[in-house]
């Protein structure tokens, strides 16, 4: 039964907070959210509710996204005379990011957050800091860019947390921004500025934001102390995530500069809490580890993006071994999958401790069941959303697997998990729908808006291509 005020979906099997669940009749009011998860139901021959044959996991929220690097996906990987790094690829970046207009940007993001969907994410964590103009001129509407994403999020139907970049400077010590940074950048007026429009953005888009302060070497500590403060004074449960510590040049710098290392000093000049997402902290020794799992806070790990950008190997052992939290994010979005996230994640343990299922170890133990469970969890977290679990008063945010597939085709249930993470298919069928917020967005591989969204990014790109080339 659909109506205003609810709607009833009946399920054979979900993945509930403690564990498989047959026959589930899940309860979902006008807003979405669950108001009841009754097992083992038995219908009425008249139930004109909605029937899923499949199992029924928690969607997993993204952490760390940044739109308009989707479009430049394979334009990075040419080397030059120099050799090719991190810092080559942030220069063709910008190169991008000179050709970029608002109705570009939104029909990027809107194809993107439809291709998350489809690859089982539900939420997305926007690490924004696309601001201004061309010129590095403000818009007539400061907030130009950012409501921009907030419009993706309603074309595409994905639960979105926007986190506005605050960005200063291109190195420590204040250096002067480069010309590529030019449509990044705000003095602390004009960032509280922003925040406050942002805030009006996310009650009238009914979405949720945050505070991305770049990192140590774009905002210095008074500029980051400032951001905090004036978060506090709007919302002082939001989410504060920074890239720290992913290449050994920042490390090396801030050492230079600080006397300290990254996440050393941001863990002794702020109270870093369950609101704090790190993202990347590549590069930690073994008491920054410690400090941050003692934190709660959590460490968005982006696996393909941080292997393609050649940024190294999280310490993943010796953090799970503290019971640090962690969450995943495609980041640059070379990858828009979420179970290669996980799985690389893994593999990357097996391959540098030459063994398997690494990140388990009690008998009969699901290692993709852990990672998908860890990673919705924390997740969810890191964006401030009721999400990451099928569970009552938490969003109806979950995926559809397709037990009829190849890949998950007779498997039990202790072993589904593991067959979609790690039993990847050429053309992968597995998923068969996605739900956000109680509404389907995505059914057999097809989105609710696909044909609208793909023919504005069709136009977008092209114009762009031309434009880089």
């Amino acid at each position: 039964m659909t109506s205003n005020t609810e709607t009833h979906i009946f399920a054979k099997q979900v993945l509930t907070d403690s564990g498989w669940a047959n026959d589930v009749l899940i309860r979902v009011d006008c807003n979405g959210v669950i108001l009841e998860l009754k097992p083992d139901t038995q219908l009425e021959a008249d139930f004109s509710g909605i029937r899923l044959q499949g199992a029924i996991i928690p969607g997993l929220p993204n952490s760390h996204s940044h739109a308009f690097q989707w479009a430049m996906a394979g334009l990075g990987e040419k080397s030059g005379k120099g050799g090719d790094s991190f810092w080559t690829w942030r220069q063709a970046m910008y190169g991008f990011v000179d050709a970029i207009q608002p109705e570009d940007l939104q029909a990027i993001a809107s194809a993107l957050y439809m291709q998350m969907l489809k690859a089982g994410y539900t939420s997305v964590g926007e690490f924004h800091y696309l601001h201004h103009d061309i010129s590095g001129n403000l818009y007539a509407n400061p907030a130009e860019m950012s409501q921009r994403i907030f419009e993706s999020a309603i074309e595409s139907g994905i639960n979105l947390t926007l986190l506005p970049v605050f960005y200063r400077y291109s190195g420590f010590g204040e250096q002067a921004p480069n010309s590529g940074q030019k449509r990044f950048l705000h003095d602390q007026d004009a960032y509280a500025n922003l925040l406050d429009k942002v805030s009006e953005l996310s009650e009238q888009y009914q979405q949720s934001y945050g505070i991305a302060p770049h990192s140590l070497r774009a905002v210095n500590g008074k500029d980051l102390e400032f951001a905090i403060n004036h978060l506090n004074s709007l919302n002082n449960q939001a989410p504060i995530h920074i890239h720290i510590a992913e290449q050994m040049k920042e490390v090396n710098d801030c050492l230079e500069f600080h006397g300290k290392r990254p996440v050393e000093w941001l863990t002794e000049q702020q109270d870093v809490n369950e609101r704090w997402c790190l993202v990347h902290a590549t590069h930690m020794n073994a008491e920054e580890v410690k400090r941050v799992a003692e934190s709660e806070a959590v460490v968005a790990i982006c696996t393909t993006t941080e292997a393609n950008l050649g940024d190294g190997f999280f310490p993943m052992l010796d953090y799970k071994h503290q019971q640090g939290r962690w969450s995943i994010g495609s980041d640059s979005h070379i990858s828009v999958d979420a179970v290669e996230e996980l799985r690389w994640l893994e593999y990357q343990q097996r391959l540098s401790q030459q063994s398997r299922t690494v990140l388990v170890e009690k008998e009969f133990s699901s290692n993709g069941l852990w990672l998908w469970q860890q990673a919705a969890r924390s997740g969810a977290q890191t964006l401030g959303q009721k999400t990451g679990a099928i569970t009552v008063g938490c969003q109806a945010d979950f995926i559809e697997l397709n037990t009829d597939s190849f890949s998950l085709m007779g498997k039990g249930s202790d072993q589904l998990m593991d067959a979609f993470i790690f039993n990847h298919q050429f053309s992968n069928d597995a998923i068969r729908s996605v739900w956000a917020k109680g509404k389907c967005q995505v059914e057999n591989g097809i989105h609710r808006n696909e044909e609208e969204i793909r023919k504005a990014y069709s136009k977008t790109i092209n114009r762009l291509r031309q434009c880089i080339n």
